[in-house]
Order: structure tokens, then sequence, then C-alpha cells
């Protein structure tokens, strides 16, 4: 039996997929096995399945919404995880510091370095990266497969703008004995958001704490504004803007308002975020 399971995400409507395919299968050669997803929550289905064969080092060939899958697939287990970033976005890879060549990610599964980090969780479902609650959700939640295959990461943006034309939803956050309002939610296990973007720049994967941003206004000057603080690094000294850790938070709302993790919708509020600190054994430099 294979010791490593690549389990690849190949978009299989997208002309590129048979290409990608041949790819990995040279990189891998038969070092390990391979197996294609066909639909959403696929992977998760097939980690459970490893694990429950005893496969050890579990490979997630895909985006964030494919790593996030396996994570929850492997989560209680003692399964190693390993990342080919070939996804839309892959703000993991970049969090661990994974170099974009897949060849070189490769070598870097194979040298059998392990690092410890942190898993959070919404709800009990976990993540590795990044949650939100409202805004960010509902242009998650906009965005067709057709959009990310014509516009890729651009087709978020796109999404984004049409959201932002609608009435933002009233948010209570509720941490470390306090509460605070605002209209959209965003929950750090690291630094980055959307691609190479340091949102919580101070964010450690591996120091037990959610880092926590409340944002209060959101008309398009707003996020305009916001979204230059974010590249220049000021935001949070907004005074529209909370920051804080917490090891727990819990949003609310009267509205049916969704939540995302990791780029994927998984519900509506209310949502209780925790993690597991050190949970997640990961291959990295």
């Amino acid at each position: 039996m294979q010791r490593i399971l690549v389990i690849l995400n190949p978009a299989a409507r997208s002309e590129r997929a048979a290409a990608l395919i041949a790819k990995i299968e040279e990189i891998v050669g038969t070092s390990a096995a391979i197996r294609l997803t066909s639909t959403p929550g696929e992977a998760r289905t097939l980690a459970e399945a490893a694990v429950a064969e005893g496969i050890r080092t579990i490979v997630a060939a895909g985006g964030d919404g494919t790593i996030n899958e396996i994570v929850n697939g492997i989560a209680g287990s003692a399964v190693t995880l390993g990342i080919l970033p070939v996804g839309s976005l892959n703000v993991f890879a970049v969090q661990l510091g994974l170099p974009k060549n897949l060849k070189e990610c490769w070598e870097v599964i194979e040298s059998g370095h392990v690092r410890e980090v942190d898993v959070a969780r919404a709800n009990g479902r976990s993540f590795v990266q990044m949650a939100g609650v409202g805004f960010d959700a509902q242009a998650v939640q906009a965005t067709t497969w057709e959009f990310k295959r014509d516009f890729g990461p651009l087709s978020y943006l796109l999404s984004a703008a049409q959201v932002a034309a609608r009435k933002p939803p009233h948010l209570t956050i509720r941490h470390n004995g306090g509460v605070t309002e605002g209209s959209f939610v965003l929950i750090g296990n690291g630094r980055y958001y959307g691609g190479p973007f340091p949102v919580f720049p101070s964010a450690q994967i591996d120091d037990g704490l959610l880092e926590v941003l409340v944002f209060k206004n959101l008309s398009y000057f707003d996020l305009a504004r916001y979204l230059h603080g974010v590249l220049f690094g000021t935001h949070m000294d907004f005074p529209d803007v909370d920051y804080f850790r917490a090891t727990t938070v819990t949003v609310e709302s009267g509205e049916s308002v969704p939540v995302e993790v990791d780029g994927e919708v998984i519900g509506v509020v209310p949502v209780t975020f925790d993690f597991h600190p050190r949970r997640l054994k990961v291959l990295a430099q």
C-alpha cells in the first residue's frame, strides 16, 4: 500500500484538466497514489477513506477549498498534510512559504519536514487560514464557477462590487467577555487573505489565538478605504475598525448572514469560532 496519497482537484470542466493531471502524475511518479475529485465535498470523503486505510500522508493538490475539505477529513487523526498549490487561490501555501513551482513543492513533501499548526473551527467545521462573516462570504457565495474560470482571482472582486451595492447586515460579535457591533467580520488564523494581502500582519498559525477584525461600514468609499489601508498596513488604526485577539468568538445577527471558511460558504450565523492549538501536521520548509 502506498504511504502517500495525492487528492487532486483537476477542475474537471476545465480544458486544462488533462494537462494538469499529466503534470502531477509526472511529478509524483510511482512514489504516491493519485485520486481525483469530481464533485464538491469529495476531497473530504476521499481523505476520510484514506485515514481508515492507514495512509499516513495526504497531499492536497488544489486550492484552499480542497485543503479545507481534506483538513476536515483527517481531523483527529495522525495523518500529515502535504500541499501542491494548483488552485485559483493558494493562500495557505503562501502562509507556509511554499514554492510556487510544483516540482519544488513535491521536494518539500519528500523532505519530510513537519510543522505543527493551529486548526481553527467555525461551528465545528475546521479551517486553517481565514474565515469571514458578511461581506466576503456574500462575495464568495455570488462567485460562480464560470466567473472563476473566466476571471480567476479577479472574479471575487467583481462579485464583491455587486455585493457592495446591497444594504450591509448588522452583526453582534461577542468575545473575551465583551461585545462589539459591525457589518463585516474577518477571523484570521494566519496573516493572509485573498492572496498575498497581510490583513493580520502579526498573526501566527501556531500561537493559539484567533485574530479578529470588525469593519463597521461598507459603502464603496469605505471598502476602497479599507483596501487602501490593508495595502499600506494602516487598516487597524481606522476608528471604524475594531481589532482584537481571542480564543473564542461568537457572531450573531437578526438576518440570515453567510459564513465562509477558507473561501467556502459553510452556512449562516449564528457561528462560534474556536480552535485546537497545533493540531495539524503540515509538510513545510
